[in-house]
């Protein structure tokens, strides 16, 4: 079925093919989906809103507010069609949830305002109380299209503005009465003020005017003066310059005179002057022939003696360059094979260096291999014996001949000393048999390993096998 959306209508669709909701004014729906008319004209709502200012004073703050919601975006259209369209915009679910948002953000800002800042400041706290609570409404796709505040009302019991308001008219009436007996005040002043200046402007005119005609006649003096002195001045002035032209003209007469007869002599002596001048120029260029003569013969040989020289000079520059290069090529191709050379050298060293760093990287992993299998059979043997770390120390003394050296090393140190010993097969001298005899011989051999033992345990702290034998203890005596 095709749906068409009116006006103030927008169609929410939800269903088959669509993740969420689609919003259009008009589109198919097709089966296995759902599409509900959303109405979008803003609503009126009226509140009676009771709040208390930061000194604790209650008031009433009539509001009314037209809220519908936000066309121009579609997240909040959104939002809008979920949260509040499946329920009636007039009922009573949609009018708490728009009531408790603007009563507690109105109560908010009150509880942190003085009612004198309140009540001089209405357009301020309606404001203030316009963003607090459109930020609240941003959440349901809601928006704010106006508010109007009117006046605060007082709570039954807290007659404060009706108070304030008889404040006010008091300091008015009074502020009249004031501003009467300023005007009374002024006026009076200003008329006793308006009289002294009166008279006082009309001495200073007739004061003023005296001056002016004084200096009238002054000035009418001395511009006559002035006029009779310039006339004279003009007349003498004239009389100078009527002599000063006579004597001019005399001057100029005089000179007319001078000149013409100059010019008579000068004419005659410039018709010499131009005649030698003539002569002088026939001279010059008679020199100036001959020399352009002689210059261009010397000029032809010098040119050729100058193309010889520079012929020989290039061919000298060229020589040296050569050689030059030559031996530059020379010295490339030296230090070339220098540095090849030094180059094979230090790739020989380097080889080198590589070898023994590899050698010495084998004998070490040589070494290491060593101790890994030492370390594996200590432990394996150490395993056999049960941890007895005292039986393993003296297998291990005993496999590597550890008491023979000692006991060679003793016997060696004993043969310096040369001892003296004796020994008894019995105490009456030998008269007992020779298999008794034979017996006492093992006996002293037997005896003589506690202080063996005891020497070797003070010199290297090794304890003998058990199955060997056992140190005496400290209180026990050694006898030979």
């Amino acid at each position: 079925m095709y749906w068409v959306a009116g006006p103030s209508e927008v169609l929410a669709i939800t269903g088959w093919g669509i993740a969420d909701i689609s919003l259009a004014k008009k589109k198919w729906v097709w089966p296995g989906q759902k599409v509900i008319r959303v109405g979008i004209s803003p609503v009126n709502y009226t509140f009676q809103v009771q709040a208390m200012s930061a000194e604790k004073l209650p008031f009433i703050l009539p509001a009314v507010f037209t809220i519908g919601p936000r066309v121009d975006s579609d997240e909040a259209m959104l939002k809008f069609a979920k949260l509040i369209s499946p329920h009636d915009k007039l009922s009573n679910h949609v009018k708490e949830l728009v009531q408790g948002v603007i009563e507690g953000e109105t109560r908010v800002l009150a509880a942190s305002m003085t009612m004198e800042e309140i009540f001089k400041g209405t357009k301020q706290f309606k404001q203030e109380v316009f963003d607090k609570v459109q930020l609240e409404l941003d959440q349901f796709g809601l928006l704010i299209y106006n508010a109007n505040v009117k006046q605060l009302v007082d709570v039954p019991g807290h007659e404060y503005f009706s108070y304030l308001g008889q404040k006010t008219q008091m300091e008015a009436a009074n502020q009249a009465r004031i501003d009467v007996s300023e005007a009374k005040m002024k006026g009076e002043i200003g008329s006793k003020q308006r009289e002294g200046q009166t008279t006082q402007n009309a001495a200073k005119i007739d004061a003023e005017t005296t001056i002016i005609a004084t200096k009238r006649q002054g000035e009418g003096k001395k511009e006559e003066i002035r006029v009779k002195a310039e006339v004279q001045i003009f007349e003498n002035q004239r009389a100078a310059e009527v002599a000063e032209a006579n004597a001019e003209l005399a001057k100029k007469k005089a000179g007319w005179a001078q000149l013409s007869q100059l010019a008579e002599v000068e004419s005659a002596k410039a018709v010499a002057l131009r005649e030698a001048e003539l002569q002088r120029v026939v001279e010059q260029k008679n020199a100036l022939t001959r020399t352009e003569k002689l210059k261009a013969e010397h000029l032809s040989k010098v040119s050729v003696e100058y193309e010889i020289k520079v012929q020989e000079a290039n061919w000298e520059l060229y020589k040296k360059q050569k050689e030059a290069e030559a031996v530059l090529f020379k010295q490339q191709k030296e230090a070339e094979a220098k540095k090849a050379t030094a180059d094979a050298a230090f790739y020989t060293q380097q080889q080198v260096a590589d070898g023994a760093l590899y050698a010495k990287q084998k004998e070490a992993d040589g070494i290491a291999a060593i101790a890994d299998a030492q370390g594996l059979y200590l432990n394996c043997l150490l395993k056999e014996v049960n941890g007895n770390y005292a039986a393993l120390r003296d297998y291990i003394m005993i496999n590597n001949g550890v008491f023979q050296e000692i006991a060679k090393i003793n016997a060696e140190a004993v043969k310096g000393l040369q001892p003296k010993i004796s020994v008894w097969s019995g105490a009456n001298g030998g008269g007992e048999s020779s298999a008794v005899s034979g017996m006492n011989g093992v006996a002293g051999v037997y005896s003589m390993l506690p202080p063996l033992f005891q020497t070797v345990h003070e010199q290297t702290g090794m304890l003998p096998p058990a199955w060997l034998g056992t140190l005496p203890s400290s209180s026990q005596s050694i006898t030979n």
